[in-house]
């Protein structure tokens, strides 16, 4: 199966951050990123999926080649994905009226307008994603993921690898993880939350209350706080996620606010509560005024 379709950029859409976001994998083995788009491979509801996005103007030019019939069940999987990887499910408009004026936040608004929170193509990507980065450098981090990919997931026909389902990882031992640099936890509990979405003893359904999912996830051992908060936003969208828990928002609010030292993880979670419902956003703007100062240092 293959079709088209052109999607409608907001005013002021941030490619850049896009492509970013997507380009991690220097390997280009499940993405491919240039200036003028992307090309990503997922498995969804068992067939290997190609989203081939280049971007025109004000438009998403959308290439979907499916390794498999159409199906309504696969055009919803397919929709969801996109809405996921072009950063569209949260309207970042909200935080901007919410934070215009926020003496910590709002100069930030003001030079960078438009932030989005790109997302990881299916809530399951997220979730394993947040697993194998937990408490490791990025790039091991990014190595162990492009394994996991090569291992349990699918060429689709144009060569790119596609992102595993649940289903698939259940088909990994133990042994296929931490023979490749895995550490024991980590594999564990990769095909532990794997095994519960085929079960049906964790679901991924997108429009669950948040505060039920958090507590599901925190419940599964070798999951903690932060990894649910990057799931909750990285996966499931909510807009209202705190990561008080993530080091680079803690640095960031040290640097904004002026504080003697980084702030804990308590004083992080208070200061991050006056921006409740929209803390989401305002993690995007702490993650950005980081490397906006790493420019400034540059010069």
């Amino acid at each position: 199966m293959e079709t088209t379709q052109d999607i409608i950029l907001p005013p002021g859409y941030r490619i850049a951050d896009v492509i970013a976001f997507h380009g991690r994998d220097a390997e280009g083995v499940a993405e491919q990123v240039s200036p003028e788009g992307l090309r990503k491979g997922v498995l969804l509801g068992g067939v290997p999926t190609l989203l081939d996005i280049r971007f025109d103007g004000r438009q998403a030019r959308c290439r979907i080649a499916c390794d498999g019939p159409a199906t309504p069940a696969l055009e919803t999987l397919v929709q969801d994905a996109l809405l996921n990887v072009l950063g569209l499910r949260i309207d970042p408009a909200a935080f901007a009226a919410f934070a215009h004026d926020d003496p910590v936040l709002g100069p930030m608004l003001a030079r960078q307008p438009g932030l989005r929170i790109v997302q990881s193509a299916t809530v399951f990507e997220a979730l394993t994603w947040a697993i194998i980065g937990q408490q490791i450098n990025l790039t091991f981090a990014i190595a162990l993921r492009r394994t996991l990919i090569q291992l349990a997931g699918r060429p689709h026909s144009s060569g790119l690898w596609c992102y595993p389902e649940a289903q698939d990882v259940t088909r990994l031992a133990l042994e296929d993880l931490t023979s490749r640099k895995f550490s024991g936890a980590k594999a564990e509990t990769v095909l532990r939350v794997a095994r519960m979405v085929v079960d049906g003893s964790l679901s991924l359904e997108r429009e669950r209350d948040a505060a039920v999912v958090s507590q599901e996830l925190l419940a599964i051992k070798g999951i903690g706080p932060w990894t649910v908060n990057y799931v909750l936003l990285r996966g499931y969208g909510y807009t209202d996620c705190s990561l008080e828990g993530d080091v680079a928002v803690r640095n960031a609010l040290h640097n904004l606010t002026g504080s003697a030292q980084r702030p804990t993880l308590l004083e992080a979670q208070h200061l991050l509560a006056r921006y409740a419902p929209h803390r989401t956003m305002a993690a995007a703007y702490l993650w950005a005024s980081l490397t906006a100062k790493h420019e400034d240092d540059r010069g």
